[in-house]
């Protein structure tokens, strides 16, 4: 596992303290379908990746396809932080 995935992880496991502990979560499972991730969760898990990573996060651009694992979403993460070529 990243270092990035690990992050996402953690913010996954903060938004999700209240139903899930952290064994739960591995970086392939679906974090909607499986983990039960709602809209309102979601907007606090996209707001929290934005602090944990100081990026800022296309919103209009993003779908529930790019909560699908924290695997997905870690490579999402990783072309935000990469510069601009």
């Amino acid at each position: 596992m990243t270092d990035t995935e690990t992050r996402v992880m953690k913010v996954l496991t903060n938004v999700l303290s209240r139903r899930l502990e952290p064994v739960q979560i591995s970086p392939d499972v679906d974090m909607v379908t499986v983990l039960g991730l709602d809209s309102l969760e979601a907007i606090e898990f996209l707001l929290q990746i934005e602090d944990e990573f100081d990026i800022e996060l296309d919103f209009e651009n993003l779908s529930l396809q790019h909560l699908t694992s924290v695997r997905m979403f870690s490579a999402e993460v990783i072309a935000r932080r990469e510069p601009s070529r």
